[in-house]
């Protein structure tokens, strides 16, 4: 028996792993949203939930499984929200953006340029996620990165 590799090759070393209601559900908004590939998907013996799924989104892996007994925390919903988000580099942050509300995410911030240098725009997703799209757009020095952070500061109200 050949021994196994302790790190399957093209894994990266960290990969969220989601709670969903609706696990089904979800990969097919992922493909529609996201553009996720399905790299491997584990229903339950009795065909009702997923246990595993592996999606890919860019160069990134996901998995997801329907939220059940044992599985770890509970999945999120709409009304009470993860409290962590995901952000997803693109080419065009508008498009991306764009794509996952035709697909049914909900709007939360329009793309829009931001001080630091990327233009970012996020939407949450029907089931509980938020996903922040970002493309670099200006390169800035740490210096222009502060000075330009202090002004939003001043404008925006928030220290």
């Amino acid at each position: 028996m050949a021994r196994a590799i302790p790190i399957p090759p093209g894994a990266p070393a960290v990969t969220p792993n989601l709670a969903i209601h609706g696990a089904s559900q979800a990969i097919e908004f992922y493909q529609r949203a996201l553009g996720a590939d399905v790299k491997g998907r584990m229903p339950s013996p009795d065909g009702k939930a997923i246990w595993h799924a592996e999606l890919r989104v860019g160069d990134s892996a996901v998995f997801l499984h329907d939220d059940m007994p044992g599985m770890g925390p509970p999945a999120p919903t709409r009304d009470h929200p993860a409290p962590v988000g995901f952000w997803l580099w693109v080419k065009d942050a508008d498009a991306a953006y764009q794509r996952a509300v035709g697909a049914g995410a909900t709007e939360v911030m329009p793309p829009a340029d931001q001080f630091w240098g990327d233009r970012t725009g996020t939407v949450a997703d029907p089931f509980g996620y938020a996903w922040t799209f970002a493309t670099h757009v200006k390169d800035m020095s740490e210096e222009e990165m502060r000075k330009a952070g202090e002004e939003f500061a001043r404008t925006s109200g928030m220290k």
